[in-house]
Order: structure tokens, then sequence, then C-alpha cells
């Protein structure tokens, strides 16, 4: 007999009851402009003595026209290379001499430089990375070494299955001229056309004060700060292009199903979805609850079906993609061969009984109870500090938006989630692209009667 006390079992076998969620109030957000029109976000955070500087300029891939997809990745990843005033190696020097790197990323939306230091070392890192962003010099090595990186990129990304489901669903979602329609690190086709003097003169044109913003945030002096701003940054003149509005027409309504042929595979990657949502739509909280009812949370209808139920995956998941423009809706998953249309069928069953018959009130409160109490999380270093405060800018958002999220949350009810998800996710107009065996996984699709199958070449 075991000796441990039948109580104690039976505790152990029961969850956890969740505790109460904790009071947060995210850092209150000081805005001004420069004369230059640079935005200056700062946000101070007494007692976190590592400061975040995160230079926003709009050099986003949904700018650069299609025949040269990846020019802004690979403009924003050769600043690495040198300024005027350092080659390549003396500004790694410099770096490493502050304890920080230069974190490059660009998206479709914008392009963040980011830097980290001590806060008595943010002099220093301020000006450095004015010389960076003001004075880039594009050594030729360098370039081509940034090149030959972003080809190997590729070229390892069209060996991942996942790789190649991602870029083969692109199109499927979004009509042709669309910039989502390809794959964000662009093509070999248009990698070959890089030159030094076409970066160069994307970083001239697009990194500019007009248009772009810096977020300061941790345990600063707001008014030492604004003087060293001005300082560094004050003097730089020019306006970027303002962004285009991205029409983010669908390719087709019509539900169908795609075989990227990937022969003898032993799983398939599965994409489901259309075209979703900007990030400005008024429907974004209530869409977060019910999208982490649908896919988005580990409790998720998909996750407790096709991976506790019936064990097809490790893990699935649905997310809206937000942008400046509609983003993709989508839902993913690696699946074996042998449970390919099976999975298929229940990922597209789960959306379309949400999408019926609504969420229950259980379902509603533990979302909200989840995306209220992992809130806090994005906020505990001063890089997380400046990301979200730079994502105002970009997004173009209040600048409380931030402290009104959990409230914002608790106030979604059972009726919002319905009406958002029937109005944002709709199964009948799935484009379904599964990378996999064609011939093992065809024909049980094909019996699944969710619209025409079509087999093509990776």
């Amino acid at each position: 007999m075991s000796d441990v006390p039948a109580e104690s079992l039976r505790r152990r076998s029961e969850p956890p009851v969740p505790g109460t969620v904790r009071s947060f109030d995210p850092p209150s957000l000081a805005s001004e402009a420069l004369d230059n029109g640079l935005a200056l976000r700062l946000a101070p955070r007494p007692g976190l003595p590592v400061v975040a500087l995160s230079l926003v300029v709009e050099g986003g891939e949904a700018a650069v026209p299609s025949d040269r997809a990846g020019l802004g990745l690979v403009a924003g990843r050769s600043l690495q290379g040198g300024t005027r005033m350092r080659s390549g190696t003396e500004l790694a020097e410099a770096l490493e001499g502050l304890g920080t790197e230069l974190h490059t990323r660009t998206g479709w939306d914008a392009t963040t430089l980011t830097m980290t230091c001590v806060s008595d070392r943010l002099e220093e890192a301020a000006a450095l990375l004015a010389e960076v962003v003001r004075f880039p010099s594009f050594p030729e090595g360098e370039v081509a070494r940034v090149l030959e990186e972003h080809g190997a990129a590729l070229r390892q990304r069209q060996m991942d299955p996942a790789g190649v489901a991602a870029d083969a669903f692109l199109p499927l979602v979004y009509g042709t001229g669309v910039p989502y329609s390809r794959p964000l690190p662009g093509s070999w086709e248009t990698l070959e056309t890089f030159t030094r003097e076409r970066i160069r003169t994307w970083v001239e044109e697009r990194y500019r004060p007009e248009g772009g913003g810096l977020v300061v945030a941790g345990d600063v002096d707001p008014d030492a700060v604004r003087d060293l701003v001005g300082k560094h940054f004050g003097d730089w003149a020019g306006t970027a292009p303002s962004p285009a509005a991205v029409a983010a027409g669908a390719a087709q309504r019509a539900r169908r199903v795609v075989v990227v042929d990937r022969p003898g595979a032993v799983q398939s990657e599965l994409r489901i979805g259309h075209v979703g949502v900007p990030r400005t739509t008024p429907d974004f909280h209530a869409l977060r609850v019910g999208n982490a009812i649908l896919g988005g949370a580990f409790t998720s209808r998909l996750n407790l079906n096709l991976r506790e139920r019936q064990g097809f995956t490790y893990g699935v998941r649905s997310r809206f993609a937000y942008r400046r423009g509609a983003g993709p809706f989508s839902i993913s998953t690696a699946v074996s061969t042998e449970v390919t249309a099976p999975a298929v069928r229940e990922a597209v069953g789960e959306a379309e009984s949400l999408i019926e018959d609504g969420p229950t009130k259980r379902e509603v409160e533990q979302a909200k109870e989840y995306l209220v109490g992992v809130f806090p999380l994005q906020f505990e270093t001063s890089r997380q500090l400046a990301g979200r405060a730079a994502e105002l800018l970009i997004y173009g958002l209040p600048e409380d938006e931030h402290v009104r999220f959990r409230d914002r949350i608790r106030e979604v009810s059972e009726e919002d989630v319905h009406t958002v998800l029937r109005r944002h996710v709709r199964p009948d107009q799935f484009q379904i692209l599964v990378a996999g065996d064609a011939a093992s996984v065809v024909g049980p699709l094909e019996e699944l009667d969710l619209g025409p199958v079509e087999v093509r070449s990776p």
C-alpha cells in the first residue's frame, strides 16, 4: 500500500486553481517630436538600469517593389558593415565596448533598429546609433557578405518543409500584385538584382526622421534624454515617403485544397486560412479573445482536439498576422502523412463549429483570464518595453493603447466574440495548403469534399 495520504493524492489529481490576477500598469509614455519631424517616445522606468533605444523608420517590405522583394531586409542588415567614420570591424568593436549589439528587424511595415546599454552609457549608445543610421558606408565586401548570408538563408528556407508551406500558402490567399502574396525575405530572382548602390538608395530614401520615431525606455532622466537626442538626431533632415495603403485583395474566395508535392515525405505541413484584418481593426480585442479560444492558446479548441484527443500533432495554432494592411488569418500545424486528411477535417470542423455555435461563457472567461494574465510578461525588460512602444508608432495607435488593453479585454462578451469570429473567420473561403506526399494524401483529401484538389510542384 502507498504511504501517501489519500487527501494528498486527491489534491495531486486536481489541476491547481488559477490565482488572482495581479494589478499591472504599463509605464506611461511621454510623447513629443523634434523639429525635424522625428517622433520621440520616452518610457521611463526607475530601477531598470538597462536602457533600450529603438529607432523606427519607414523601411518596411510592403513598400518594396515586387521585383526587388527582400531589399528592405538586406538593407537593414547591411548597416552592420560600417559607417563613414568606422569600418565594420571598428563598428563591431565599438558595440562590444558598450556591451551591446545592433538588432535590426525589418517587417512588412517598418524597420526597427534597437540597442541596449546600461544607463550611464546612454550618451555613447545614442551617438553610435545615430552614426549607423545617418552615415552608413556599405563597403563592397560587407555588402557581398550580407548578400551571401541572405542567399544561404533562402536556400535553407527552400529545404525547410515549414518554409515551403508558408511560401506556397501566401499566393493562395492574396491576389497578384499584393505585397503580402510573396515571402518577406524575397527570392533568388530578386536577390540577384541587389547592388551596393540599390541598397544605399533605399536607405537614403527611407531612413529619414520625418515619418520615423525614436523610443527610449528604462531608468532615464527625461530631460537628459531630450538633450542627447537633440544633440545626435536634431540636425538629421529629410522626409520618408508616406506609407502606401496595401489593398490586400484575395486571390479567390471559393474554398479549395492545394497540395504541394513532396514525394516520400513522412509529414505534411498544413496551412489553412484567408485574408484577415489590419491591426487598426476596431474588433482587435474581441478577436484576440476569439482566436485564443480557437487556436491561440495551449487550451484552445484546435489544440485540445488535434493534439490531446486525436494525437495528430505536437501542436496546432491559429493566428491573425496584424499589419497596417489586412494580414493573413491562418491555422498551421504539421502532422504525419497518414493522418493528413483527418487533421484537415478536424481543423476545418473546429472552425465551423465555433463560427456556427459560438463560444461558451467558460471559454470566453478562460481566454480573457489568459490574455490578461500573460500581458505583463511583454513588459519585463527595457527592450520589450521599447518594442511595445515602437508598435504604437508603426501602427499609429493611441498612446494609452497598452494602458487600456486589459480593461478592453475584460469588457469583451460572448456575443462580441461570436460576432467578430463570424465576421472575420470564414471557413467557406478557406484556402487549404498541404505540403506533403501527393500520392498518399490526394485521395483522402478529395473524399473530404472541401473543394477542388490541385497538385503543384514545390
